[in-house]
């Protein structure tokens, strides 16, 4: 399958993370998802519920970054891939979290962890 659905960029605030200090202040985290989904349907009908409707799936990736904490940026791809997987057209899905505040005493650029989930 070649056709794919990008969501670059998406930020939120979140709680997660292994020390209290980043559970109680918080950071920004920055989420790249890309979905494998087969393309078609909607361009042949040209409607929206023919695909995967990014601006809803936007705010499910949101409310969970803003949720529930966890210690892992790990653990949050998977949460968030589970949620791009909850939609049946989605064979496969991409899920990078950045964590571009992560308590490092070193100048850096980015962290992130990448993960790819497939339908069995």
């Amino acid at each position: 399958m070649s056709d794919r659905i990008t969501l670059s960029g998406l930020r939120a605030r979140g709680h997660h993370g292994v020390y209290d200090f980043e559970r109680e202040r918080g950071q920004d985290f920055v989420v790249d998802a890309v979905l494998e989904v087969d393309l078609a349907p909607a361009a042949r009908s040209d409607d929206v519920a023919d695909t995967v409707h990014y601006g809803e799936l936007a705010e499910r990736l949101v409310t969970a970054v803003a949720g529930e904490p966890v210690n892992l940026i790990e653990t949050l791809a998977e949460r968030l891939a589970g949620i791009c997987l909850a939609d049946s057209r989605v064979r496969a899905v991409t899920v990078t979290v950045h964590k571009p505040q992560a308590p490092i005493p070193h100048q850096f650029a980015d962290v992130a962890v990448t993960i790819t989930r497939r339908r069995p």
